[in-house]
């Protein structure tokens, strides 16, 4: 019977979290993910480091990869799991907006 491993969560800091906008800094190390998740409001990522990330959505999986300080933004409803699929640390700043 195979094993099942789970991966490392990636791990959340909240810089911010006011009336207009949550600052969260997110840090993955190789293989850490999200867990699946559906973002209720409209958001910005930055990029702090060069990030090969790997997306799980219903429809599949993508691989990208994003240099640091390539700003992307997305709209609410987005349903995903984030990984890094890379093996080096990654992380980067994602601006919600309220």
């Amino acid at each position: 019977m195979p094993q099942f491993r789970a991966r490392p969560p990636a791990v959340p800091t909240v810089l911010l979290d006011d009336a207009v906008v949550r600052v969260t800094r997110w840090d993955f190390e190789p293989g850490a993910d999200t867990g699946h998740h559906v973002h209720g409001l409209g958001y910005v990522v930055v990029p702090m480091t060069d990030c090969d990330f790997l997306i799980e959505e219903e429809t599949g999986e993508r691989r990208v990869h994003t240099k640091a300080g390539a700003v992307y933004r997305r709209e609410a409803g987005v349903a995903h799991n984030v990984v890094n699929g890379g093996d080096t640390p990654m992380s980067f700043i994602e601006i919600e907006y309220k």
